[in-house]
């Protein structure tokens, strides 16, 4: 049995007080709040025992680094909600339902998960008021995503 440090204690409280998943930075970051000199290779090495000891879920989105959530958050179904400006990912607790009908005929499905992709509230908030600023200084805003061109 692994003996609880005052690292994974911190380590721990930070995902749990989160209520989102985080990701190793995030949990340096918030975890160093309570233990200074707290490096990342003591956040990688705590993780890997938390998940482990099944208190902490890896939440893995494509093309994504992993994030960590608490095993409550984990223990219920639920989907996920990355910001396309911040890079945080929060919880989305609405699922769409059974989803066997979108398989091919023949096939079963057995699980699903779900990312939905955006902006935040916090990073929405900011780009009105950055459209705000734009509009009363009379330039036009700059379009909220350059990856997306409407043909019209």
């Amino acid at each position: 049995m692994e003996r609880t440090t005052r690292q994974k204690t911190a380590i721990q409280a930070a995902i749990e007080s989160a209520q989102r998943p985080l990701s190793a930075q995030e949990i340096l970051e918030q975890a160093s709040l309570q233990v200074t000199q707290l490096g990342i290779a003591t956040v990688y090495r705590n993780l890997k025992s938390l998940v482990l000891e099944e208190k902490v879920h890896v939440v893995t989105l494509p093309g994504e680094n992993p994030r960590y959530e608490s095993n409550t958050a984990a223990n219920h179904h639920h989907h996920h909600f990355q910001c396309t400006t911040c890079q945080r990912v929060f919880d989305v607790h609405d699922c769409p339902g059974d989803l066997k009908r979108m398989a091919p005929q023949g096939f079963v499905v057995e699980r699903h998960e779900l990312t939905l992709y955006g902006r935040c509230a916090d990073c929405n908030a900011a780009a009105g008021a950055s459209a705000a600023a734009a509009a009363a200084k009379g330039t036009p805003a700059p379009h909220a995503c350059a990856s997306h061109h409407d043909p019209a």
